[in-house]
Parts: C-alpha cells; structure tokens; sequence
C-alpha cells in the first residue's frame, strides 16, 4: 500500500500512517487503504489494534486533505464520504481500536482519534478541531463523537476558537486514557494491547457494541434533525465556504463575512 503500513504482532494489528510527506492528511486514497486493512483484520484473530505515525513524525494526521473538498453547493462529509465509512468500520470493529498518538492532530483526523475506542498519548501530542477555520460546517454524528468524549463547554470552545489543546490538559479531560513519555509509548501500548488480547474477546465484542449504542442513544425528534440538515446546508452553500477553501489552497488568512 501507498500510505499505510501494517503488521500483526501475536494477536493485535498495527496499522501505521506514512504519509509524512503530506502530514498524514487524510486523501481519498489514503482512507481507501485503512477500509481495506480493516475489512482484512475482521476475518482474522485479532483481538486488538493500535493505529500510529511513523515515530519521527511530527504530525499524527492532518485531517481531510482540503484539496479533495467538494466546490460549494455540496456536502462535504455525506455519509457515503469515505472518511465516514471508516468510522463507522472502526466503531464496528469486534475488536477494541486503541490510537497511539504521539504528534499533533487536527480536523477530521481528530475525529478520527476520537471515534477510536482508547487514546492512548506522548506529552508532545495536541488536539484541534478547525471546520471553522475552513467554513465548513459538522454532521450531527462527528458532533456526537465529541460531546461522548468532553463536555458540552469544552467541545464549543474546541469548535469556536479551533485552537488545539496540549497533551495535559486532554488528559486532565478525559481525552486521553494514558499519558506515555515517547520514548517508551510503543512498549506501553504493545502491552496495553496484550492485556486487551488476554480477555475474552466475545466478551469485549459485545460489551463494546453496547457501550456504542448507549452512547448513540441521546433522543433527538425529527424536528431537530431537519434543522441540523438544514444549517449544514446553510454553512456549505455559503461565501464563507468558498473563501476558506480558496484562502487555504492560496496559502492565506481567509476574510469570511458571515454568509
């Protein structure tokens, strides 16, 4: 493959990022690949598995390469978007997904980070999220992903400033499970994972499915559902859209006006 590595140890898989090149930003191809290494390991034992950088990299991932966004007009991140669907083979993965985190992460690959079931990170290791940054607007499940993760202030303040947040501090939040010197994060995990694998992986396929669930099981009415259907369409068929885009690919501040 192209843009990713991957490898089993005993019975957990290691799925490891390479394109450095590109900050592990998340193209088309590149997310193709993780869906086919992820249909592979379902038909195999495995019973953990840890997604990483290449370990001198500086960059966990990027996010969406902004260059493959839709012109305006459309969805950014329908369901059929790749990205998407391999969220959901994340989450639906039998096994626990654990993300070894040690560079910064922003955007999609946030969302990626936090769709994964352990986070587990080095101290030099930071969070942003920046759909504002682009005028891009969010869906109501990458919404969900986060407010499962922190609480409703700190996902606004996430949102609204799209300033990443150090490694303490996510920690001190919840965010991350385990905060891991670099030098010894891969050994930790590898043995984290050996935990995981010792378990009875029936048992943690459905304890994991349910804990999916539950977390999915906020009650929203239709009505509401229509209107978040309608802001993001609002947010995608605006100015600020087309200016955050073009801004990013001409390497400049973007000036957005609100429509």
């Amino acid at each position: 493959m192209k843009f990713i590595k991957s490898e089993i140890q005993k019975k957990t898989a290691i799925v490891t990022f390479n394109n450095d090149e590109k900050r592990n930003a998340l193209c088309e191809e590149m997310l193709f690949e993780l869906e086919s290494i992820f249909d592979s390991l379902s038909t195999k034992d495995i019973r953990a598995v840890i997604i990483r950088c290449n370990p001198d990299a500086k960059v966990w991932c990027a996010g969406l390469n902004i260059e493959q966004l839709p012109d305006p007009g459309k969805d950014p991140l329908p369901f059929s978007h790749p990205l998407e669907s391999l969220m959901r083979k994340i989450e639906n993965f039998k096994a626990p997904v654990i993300a070894m985190i040690t560079g910064s992460v922003w955007g999609g690959g946030f969302d990626l980070a936090v769709t994964c079931d352990i986070i587990i990170g080095s101290p030099n290791c930071s969070f942003a999220i920046t759909p504002a940054k682009i005028g891009v607007p969010y869906n109501a499940s990458g919404l969900l992903h986060f407010l499962n993760m922190v609480e409703m202030n700190i996902a606004k303040e996430m949102f609204f400033t799209a300033k990443p947040i150090d490694a303490l501090k996510a920690y001190n939040l919840g965010m991350i499970n385990h905060l891991i010197d670099k030098e010894n994060i891969y050994d930790f995990t590898i043995d984290f994972a050996d935990d995981i694998s010792n378990n009875s992986p029936l048992s943690i396929s459905v304890i994991k499915e349910q804990l999916n669930m539950l977390g999915k099981s906020r009650p929203v009415t239709p009505e509401v559902m229509e209107r978040i259907n309608e802001l993001r369409t609002r947010a995608f068929t605006s100015y600020d859209f087309t200016e955050g885009k073009t801004a990013f690919l001409e390497k400049r501040k973007p000036v957005f006006k609100g429509e």
